[in-house]
């Protein structure tokens, strides 16, 4: 039997991480983030794949090809989470756990960051703790997944 796979979807300017408002963000690359994610994913006996885009269709394109396929989807939808009703709408024909990712805590950010579209479609949220939400959100969703 093959591990469950968890797909790890990253937002608009995350490929920017370690470069874009460290004092917000930290000092981190993407790939630092998505090897914790992968390192916990494997040590929970899963996979994990990853997909960054600036472009919400190509994230709503993952999302689709999922269905069927994954077991989880954690998406940092970066700006996308306030706006991205497609997002939305596509989170929420996946049959499968779905945890929104956030670096910082959006609650204690400008009041713009507070709506998200993400979360009435989530199964939880995992914001504010910086890196360590990558292998945390995984975590989790081995968690929900149960054992293998």
């Amino acid at each position: 039997m093959s591990p469950p796979i968890v797909l790890l979807l990253s937002g608009p300017n995350l490929n920017l991480l370690g470069e874009r408002e460290p004092a917000i963000y930290g000092t981190a690359t993407l790939d630092d983030l998505v090897q914790r994610a992968r390192d916990r994913a494997e040590a929970g006996g899963a996979a994990l794949e990853h997909v960054q885009s600036n472009h919400e269709g190509d994230l709503i394109d993952a999302i689709h090809a999922a269905r069927g396929r994954v077991a989880a989807v954690i998406v940092n939808a970066g700006a996308l989470t306030h706006y991205a009703w497609g997002l939305h709408d596509a989170l929420a024909a996946f049959d499968g756990i779905v945890i929104e990712l956030h670096l910082s805590n959006p609650q204690r950010r400008e009041s713009w960051r507070s709506t998200s579209v993400v979360a009435p479609v989530a199964t939880g949220v995992i914001a504010g703790f910086g890196g360590d939400g990558y292998p945390m959100a995984v975590g989790a969703a081995l968690r929900l997944l149960g054992p293998s």
